[in-house]
């Protein structure tokens, strides 16, 4: 990979030794008063080892870079259904809400998807800025997505994603509690062309290879809460994998019985954690499991 535009002016800083950022920057900005250095934090200008810090009392370490960013400053990202968590030169990460689509095909091209919304989000601070997706999530499943903002960038995470990605976890709220409790579901995935559902066979049908890994974290019996690492990143996998094994996902209507409490799919990708593309550096970006899903197992657990 190489020739990577610079796409403005910045300085950057290492800290030596341990320090809180606000008086990191009032000793090495020289003369920039508490009140400047605040509205340079609102503008998110200030880059901590590569992603935009907002926070005065931000703990530094020892090697840590600050990078203050000139120019035109970049505006938070407002919308009910998408969350910024980082953002570099290269890559963004999103906190995705249920119910939005990754990126529209030909029969949902007038939707609204979350690749709209931060493609608007940063033409308002650059009208040349591009973006390209990297991965999907289902509209029903939440959580951690990432996008590029360079299109090597892309093709280099999609043409190395096992490579890249050293770890990957959703949490999946099920019916029943799986037994046993830790296991791996390894079958072969074919998509009906007409219903658009994903069949399982257990024996390599020419189909696609699917390896899912499972673990019980909490269960009351009726509901559980499971942590599900891919090894494989096929259409529908968790949800067709645990229906499989006869506790389908909580509010699958496709795969399960379709019936929730939670009003919605009991599908999050909590955990993202892949070497940055550029920076070399191993990088992990999680969200929170959706407060529904432990409130439904909190009952009467064990």
């Amino acid at each position: 990979m190489k020739n990577y535009p610079n796409r403005s002016k910045s300085t950057t800083l290492r800290a030596t030794a341990e320090a809180e950022l606000m008086q990191f920057l009032l000793d090495k900005m020289g003369g920039m008063s508490r009140t400047s250095v605040k509205l340079m934090l609102s503008r998110r200008q200030v880059y901590v080892n590569e992603h935009i810090e907002t926070q005065y009392n931000y703990s530094l370490k020892a090697g840590d870079t600050v990078r203050i960013q000139s120019g035109v400053a970049q505006q938070e990202l407002q919308h009910p259904k998408l969350r910024l968590i980082y953002e570099d030169d290269y890559i963004i990460i999103v906190d995705k809400k249920e119910g939005l689509l990754t990126m529209a095909t030909h029969r949902e091209s007038q939707e609204t998807t979350a690749y709209s919304i931060l493609k608007s989000h940063l033409k308002k601070a650059n009208p040349r800025a591009e973006l390209y997706t990297v991965h999907r999530l289902d509209r029903e499943t939440s959580g951690v997505l990432m996008f590029a903002k360079v299109k090597n960038i892309q093709q280099a995470l999609q043409e190395n994603w096992h490579q890249v990605v050293t770890l990957r976890l959703y949490c999946a709220l099920v019916e029943g509690c799986p037994q046993p409790a830790e296991n791996s579901i390894t079958s072969w995935l074919t998509e009906n062309e007409k219903s658009l559902r994903v069949h399982s066979s257990p024996t390599d049908n020419g189909g696609q290879k699917a390896v899912t890994h499972y673990k019980v974290t909490k269960t009351n019996g009726a509901y559980s809460l499971l942590d599900v690492q891919l090894e494989t990143g096929r259409k529908n996998q968790i949800r067709v994998h645990m229906a499989e094994i006869g506790h389908p996902v909580v509010g699958d209507k496709k795969y399960g019985k379709g019936l929730s409490s939670i009003k919605r799919i009991g599908l999050h990708a909590r955990l993202l954690e892949f070497i940055h593309p550029v920076t070399r550096k191993k990088v992990r970006f999680e969200s929170p499991i959706p407060k529904a899903f432990n409130a439904l197992v909190n009952k009467n657990a064990h």
